[in-house]
């Protein structure tokens, strides 16, 4: 794939664009778009004439190169989220790594209470649970939906029912 004719490709970048909820700049930026099994944003990037393939790829790889340049994941290396949302657009929660360091910022996050790991519902139930509090909220309100979807999926003691 011609990473830098991608990314130069005007109508792409707007259909890349047209999927992302972009809020402050610390918050995340969330894929409205399609979603992998994974909860990971999916483009279709290529769609130029000459491509052969589809070219469907994960959001946050073409938005990790489109911040940072055609050539910026070197080989062996992955976009780490920060913020543990695999949904997120923001390229401030993006940073590069391993497949292990990735592994291990998990391992160590995941019993955390509250935190996105935690969910219940697992990142595709989070990741979905999300997408439908944007699409019904009304505009004034989608920070106060996020956040009531994002805690739907993190109970605390005093919310969750007893077993006995």
């Amino acid at each position: 794939m011609e990473w830098g004719r991608l990314l130069a490709d005007g109508e792409t970048v707007a259909r890349y664009w047209s999927h992302v909820l972009r809020r402050g700049p610390a918050d995340c930026w969330w894929w409205t778009g399609g979603l992998s099994d994974t909860a990971h944003g999916t483009f279709r990037a290529t769609s130029l004439p000459g491509d052969k393939r589809r070219g469907t790829m994960p959001a946050h790889l073409f938005g990790y190169r489109l911040a940072h340049g055609a050539e910026s994941i070197p080989r062996g290396h992955v976009v780490r989220h920060t913020c543990d949302e695999p949904p997120c657009q923001n390229p401030a929660h993006w940073l590069l790594g391993t497949r292990g360091d990735n592994n291990r910022d998990a391992a160590s996050r995941r019993r955390l209470a509250g935190h996105a790991l935690a969910d219940v519902r697992g990142a595709i139930g989070r990741a979905r649970a999300v997408q439908a509090a944007i699409a019904a909220a009304d505009p004034d309100h989608l920070d106060e939906a996020i956040a009531a979807a994002l805690v739907a999926g993190n109970p605390t003691g005093a919310h969750q029912d007893s077993l006995f």
